[in-house]
C-alpha cells in the first residue's frame, strides 16, 4: 500500500517535467531501426550528457526541490546512472550532494560521479541495503533523498522521453519498450504517453517489477539470484509507487539473458553506431529476441552508454 502522505506523480507533472527538460538540453535522437523487416525507432538516451536517461528525472527532482531543501544537500542510491544525473544537476545547482553507490559498480560510473563534484559512500552489494545506509546518512548529515526510482518528481522527469518522443514521432507510440530496474523509467512512460503499451525489460533472476505485477505485492530478489551484467537493473525490490502506477498500465513483464543483452549491444554497435551499455540494451535484446512485438510505431528506449572499456570490447570483438 501506499501512505497517503506521498504525492502522487502525474501527467501533468511529467509535461512540466519536459519543460524543464528542453530548457537545459536538446531532444535525444529518435532513429529508424529494421527490426526483422519492420522499421520500429530507438530513442537514443546514451547520447545525454550523462550517457544515460537518469539525466530527466535527477535534474526534475533538484529543480523543484525548496531554498532550505537545497541548502540540505541531497543524498542519492544508485549504481551509476542515477548517481551521474544527481551529480550532474547539483553541480549544476550549487547543490551539495551524496551517492550512495555498490562496491562494485562499474569504475567509470564512479570515476565520473566523483568527477562531478559528488561525494561517493560505497555499500556492500548485496550484503548491505542501499535505502538502509541513505537513511543513516540523512540521520546523521540532513539532506534530502532522492531516490533512483521510487521518487515521484524522479517519475515524472523519467516520462519526459515519453513527450519527446510523441513530438518526434508526430504521435504518441503504440508501444514504447523500456530497460527497467525498479520500474520509475516504465511509470514515467506510462503517464507521459497514456495511449502506449508499456513493456518493462529485466534482466533474468532480476525482474522484480515483473514478478510484483504477476503477483499484485512487492517481491525480493532470491537471496542466490543469479549474476547478470545489467549492473544497472538490480534492485532488490521495486516500490508500492512503482506497482501502483504499472499495474494497470504496463504489459506483462519480460526477462532477457545475459546473451541476448550482448547481441542487442553488438547490434546497437553495427547498425546504429551506438554504445550501449548492458542495462541500456535490455529493451532492444527483447525485441531482437522475439520476445516483444514491434510495429512503426514502436519506440525502443537505449537507456544507458556507460559501458565498462574492456568489457565492451570483449563483447563487440565475440561472435556469439
Amino acid at each position: 500500500m501506499i501512505q497517503n502522505d506521498v504525492r502522487m506523480p502525474t501527467n501533468e507533472g511529467v509535461q512540466a517535467a519536459a519543460a524543464a527538460v528542453a530548457a537545459i538540453l536538446p531532444s535525444t535522437p529518435l532513429l529508424p531501426v529494421d527490426i526483422g523487416g519492420v522499421q520500429a525507432w530507438v530513442k537514443a538516451e546514451v547520447l545525454q550528457p550523462v550517457g544515460a536517461f537518469k539525466i530527466r528525472g535527477a535534474w526534475w527532482r533538484l529543480v523543484s526541490m525548496t531554498p532550505d531543501e537545497r541548502a540540505g544537500g541531497v543524498v542519492a542510491v544508485s549504481s551509476g546512472n542515477h548517481a551521474q544525473g544527481v551529480a550532474w544537476a547539483a553541480r549544476r545547482l550549487g547543490i551539495r550532494a551524496t551517492i550512495v553507490m555498490p562496491h562494485d559498480a562499474p569504475a567509470v560510473k564512479l570515476a565520473n560521479t566523483k568527477a562531478m563534484g559528488a561525494e561517493v559512500v560505497l555499500y556492500q552489494r548485496p550484503q548491505e541495503d542501499r535505502d538502509a545506509v541513505a537513511a543513516t546518512l540523512i540521520e546523521q548529515r540532513g539532506g534530502t533523498l532522492v531516490h533512483a526510482f521510487g521518487d515521484p518528481w524522479v517519475i515524472e522527469g523519467q516520462g519526459s522521453a515519453a513527450i519527446e518522443a510523441t513530438a518526434q514521432l508526430g504521435r504518441e507510440p503504440s508501444r514504447i519498450i523500456a530497460c527497467c530496474g525498479g520500474g520509475g523509467l516504465a511509470a514515467g512512460l506510462a503517464l507521459g504517453a497514456p495511449g502506449s503499451k508499456i513493456y518493462p525489460v529485466e534482466p533474468v533472476g532480476w525482474d522484480m517489477v515483473g514478478q510484483a505485477m504477476a503477483a499484485g505485492a512487492l517481491v525480493h530478489a532470491a537471496p542466490d539470484a543469479p549474476k547478470t551484467i545489467c549492473d544497472a537493473l538490480q534492485p532488490n525490490v521495486t516500490k508500492s509507487l512503482n506497482l501502483a502506477l504499472l499495474q494497470t498500465r504496463a504489459e506483462p513483464g519480460v526477462a532477457v539473458t545475459d546473451d541476448e543483452v550482448r547481441a542487442a549491444q553488438r547490434f546497437a554497435f553495427a547498425n546504429l553506431r551506438l554504445v550501449v551499455e548492458p542495462g541500456g540494451a535490455a529493451a532492444l535484446a527483447a525485441v531482437l529476441a522475439g520476445k516483444v512485438p514491434v510495429d512503426e510505431n514502436t519506440v525502443i528506449m537505449l537507456t544507458g552508454g556507460n559501458a565498462d572499456p574492456a568489457a565492451y570490447a570483449a563483447t563487440i570483438a565475440s561472435d556469439a
